[in-house]
């Protein structure tokens, strides 16, 4: 059966989105934007974002949250009490800041192309997350060269 698809404002689904994770459900959308590249690839890959519930959340994870009127799926950097420093994977020389109040949900499952389902809390997943995050300064370059060979491997 194939998926009828549809594009909505951001707006929209995004509200739509925050409510459903506050009424403690989870949500599955597909992945819109570069900045969480080369782990999550714009139009490609999947995500479950689930309510954060009594979860520690910590430097790593990757959450949604709101800033300035907008939705971002970013990674948290840095956490201080209730105060976040977040950066997408794919950006090097900006940070995002927001609060406890700021969070709609964690990222707990990734969908792959393939219909490979990774969890989050996998050592894979963690494993990945790390060295890319270990890369600092060479994630710039790294990121270079996969956008020139895009579209190159399947």
């Amino acid at each position: 059966m194939e998926m009828d698809m549809r594009q909505i404002a951001n707006e929209c689904f995004f509200a739509w989105v925050e409510s459903e994770i506050r009424s403690g459900r989870s949500v599955r959308f597909r992945v819109k934007g570069n900045s969480m590249r080369p782990l999550l690839r714009n139009g490609k890959e999947e995500v479950v974002v689930e309510p954060c519930g009594k979860q520690v959340l910590k430097p790593g994870h990757v959450i949604l949250f709101r800033q300035s009127g907008r939705y971002v799926l970013h990674r948290i950097i840095q956490k201080r009490g209730s105060h976040y420093l977040m950066q997408g994977d794919g950006v090097c020389h900006f940070y995002e800041e927001c609060e406890d109040t700021d969070i709609i949900g964690v990222v707990r499952r990734v969908y792959r192309p393939s219909g490979k389902m990774i969890e989050t809390d996998s050592v894979g997943w963690r494993l990945g997350s790390r060295l890319w995050l270990g890369l600092g300064r060479f994630r710039r370059v790294v990121l270079r060269v996969l956008n020139r060979v895009d579209g190159v491997f399947p």
